[in-house]
């Protein structure tokens, strides 16, 4: 340490609580100055807002760093350049998510009407028809997976922290590892040799994509759960097992509430990974165009499989396909977010008292 940083940090001096944002504002400013000369002098042929806001971002971390040097010391120096650093980490993973959800929503606006959800797109070519038989086909067909996954994950979680031992817990452990990098599509072509045994080949259905989703699902809920579970204090067991309370009850009773939380977070992830796959169902659950409420029967289209098709089967409208596609994308993201919210409710419903 320098003599002027210890001669700051002895004196305790600070830089005022709005320097950072004045600091900010200013380095902007200076940025957009010299790229609006820059074009005015037709060095560039128009004002770059991208590399204004780059060359803003680096004046305002060398101006926070030297001033912050000078006045408040080393740590405080770096301190504040490392916060500038990670804020401008976040906004630029921030930018390709708004550029997303802000295109979607621009171009799926076209479709988001009353006629959308309430029509299929049977004997429809061209302009018209809706998306209700894909939002069905999704909610159930997600449903279902959800139904299979959730429990096999969950107590598989609960066996590998809390009972698992020896070469079958690392057998389990290690199969889970590489059903996390299955690719998707060999989970629906599984699924389809599985059910093509019993039923022979050319089945198509919506419990068939239940199957290959949970496939991919599954992995996903035990390795969130299994992090959740151990993140529980062994305090919390060990004083239920000085109480008499059986194992199976302690986990009943104590480790999952006190995990709860979590695990729902991780089951949504799960519902989130598979809720948008495209390849496992155009080969299990297959295309349609009617409305169909029977797992178990006949084919069924989710809302990823609608939008491939519209997008990649057009007719003499070509315009009208694109924008059902672009809605039922918008549709879809909108059933992430509503999953999402309530998960949210739930989780904060059921967890501990002294947790909320």
């Amino acid at each position: 340490m320098t003599l002027m940083s210890e001669a700051a940090v002895i004196q305790g001096r600070t830089l005022p609580r709005g320097f950072a944002w004045t600091t900010l504002v200013a380095s902007i400013v200076a940025s957009a100055a010299i790229f609006l000369a820059l074009a005015l002098a037709q060095v560039t042929p128009e004002f770059n807002v991208a590399g204004a806001a780059v060359v803003g971002a680096i004046l305002y971390l060398v101006l926070v760093g030297v001033i912050s040097r000078l006045v408040e010391g080393r740590r405080k120096s770096i301190d504040r350049v490392m916060a500038g650093v990670i804020t401008a980490a976040f906004l630029i993973a921030l930018i390709p998510l708004i550029s997303l959800v802000a295109t979607t929503a621009a171009d799926g606006i076209n479709r988001f009407d009353m006629q959308f959800f309430s029509s299929s797109m049977r004997n429809v070519v061209g302009a018209g028809g809706g998306g209700l038989h894909a939002i069905i086909g999704t909610l159930l067909v997600t449903g279902a997976a959800t139904i299979i996954s959730v429990p096999v994950g969950i107590m598989t979680a609960i066996y590998l922290v809390e009972y698992g031992k020896g070469r079958l817990a690392k057998s389990i452990t290690f199969l889970i590892d590489v059903m996390t990098g299955i690719p998707s599509i060999v989970a629906g072509l599984f699924a389809f040799a599985l059910f093509a045994l019993v039923f022979g080949p050319g089945i198509r259905f919506g419990i068939g994509g239940a199957v290959a989703l949970s496939l991919l699902m599954i992995p996903v809920v035990v390795r969130s759960t299994e992090e959740m579970l151990k993140l529980v204090p062994n305090e919390l067991r060990e004083a239920s097992f000085a109480l008499g309370v059986p194992k199976w009850l302690t986990i009943v009773k104590v480790v999952l509430p006190t995990a709860i939380a979590g695990i729902i977070t991780g089951v949504m992830i799960s519902i989130a990974r598979i809720i948008g796959e495209t390849a496992p169902l155009l080969i299990i659950a297959g295309l349609s165009t009617s409305m169909n409420y029977d797992l178990f029967s006949e084919r069924m289209t989710t809302l990823p499989v609608f939008v491939y098709t519209q997008y990649t089967i057009q007719g003499a409208d070509a315009q009208a396909y694109i924008d059902r596609a672009w809605t039922g994308a918008l549709v879809l993201i909108i059933i992430v977010l509503l999953l999402n919210l309530i998960a949210r409710i739930i989780a904060r419903v059921l967890a501990p008292k002294g947790s909320r």
